[in-house]
């Protein structure tokens, strides 16, 4: 079987291991495949796996040998399914792999906009503590999170799993899902926090622009490790530039990587990070493990995690 894996950097920058798919079949691995050069690189391959590079329904088209697209994340937008499905071609994906690195993430951000510690330790190593008339400052207000309450937005694995850490931080938690807990208006109203953990969907896209960041308290922390689409970015850098709610911590953009001038990299109490939650090395290695043994079982006719 011949493998081609389009953009494999991400994935592995040279701390893991394509052994395990190597032993499967002929394996190309390209740390980054411009469009320019999708078709050339995948042309005779039997199976392909791609990260963020897209394969549209003209692309499909154009590899008639193609049999199998397995994309190395959870999120499988990448890819039309439903052309590969009317080609014959099995997409799967890699679910739950960073479900324990995407909810510390999360948190990590959390106790950031809390405490800003890399603030203060920068503080400290500029001297100003050294020159400070008192035994403790602190440039910003400290942030009790125990008794204050957690507001869920998706109730799949990593919302849950963020949850349980809110609660263990001595946190009330409020969820909302498409099929339980209670209204996204009502969460919005009585939480201290609101984290994102729900999937990118035609209904879910902008599901929180500036009527809903209305309806968040001046004090509430918003956090999104899950899709950037589904904040209206201008709204939150208004929202927090006005002060209608008290600082964001986001992992991810609606572009990425993003255009210059981004709203939220000028906004007030704004954390962004590089879409790095999903990059342990420990998750990376059950992304990786995952995909190979989705390979294989594909390879035996019995292919598991298939999406289309």
């Amino acid at each position: 079987m011949k493998i081609v894996v389009l953009d494999g950097y991400c994935l592995n920058p040279g701390d893991l291991s394509w052994r395990g798919l190597e032993a499967l079949g002929e394996v190309t691995v390209y740390d980054r495949t411009p469009e320019s050069l999708l078709l050339e690189r995948a042309r005779g391959a039997d199976a392909v796996l791609t990260n963020k590079t897209p394969l549209g329904r003209e692309t499909l088209a154009a590899l008639p040998g193609l049999r199998y697209l397995g994309v190395l994340a959870t999120g499988y937008n990448v890819v039309d399914a439903a052309a590969a499905r009317e080609r014959g071609i099995v997409v799967t994906n890699v679910p739950a792999y960073g479900t324990a690195s995407v909810a510390q993430l999360t948190i990590a951000l959390l106790l950031e906009l809390c405490h800003h510690v890399g603030a203060h330790g920068e503080s400290v190593r500029r001297g100003e503590w050294t020159a400070s008339q008192d035994w403790s400052y602190w440039k910003t207000p400290q942030v009790e999170l125990a008794g204050k309450t957690f507001g869920c937005v998706g109730l799949g694995r990593i919302g849950r799993q963020t949850a349980r850490i809110a609660e263990a931080l001595g946190m009330r938690v409020v969820a909302h899902s498409r099929s339980q807990g209670i209204g996204l208006e009502a969460l919005l109203e009585q939480s201290d926090v609101v984290s994102l953990h729900c999937p990118l969907f035609p209904e879910t896209r902008g599901l929180l622009g500036a009527s809903q960041l209305e309806r968040m308290k001046p004090s509430a922390f918003l956090l999104n490790t899950s899709r950037g689409p589904l904040v209206v970015e201008e709204d939150l850098a208004d929202a927090l530039n006005a002060g209608m709610i008290a600082g964001a911590g986001v992992d991810v953009l609606s572009v990425e990587p993003p255009t210059e001038g981004s709203p939220l990299f000028s906004a007030r109490n704004c954390l962004v990070t590089p879409h790095i939650a999903w990059a342990t090395r420990e998750a990376r290695g059950r992304l990786m493990e995952i995909a190979t043994k989705n390979v294989s079982a594909f390879a035996a006719g019995a292919p598991e995690n298939v999406v289309n």
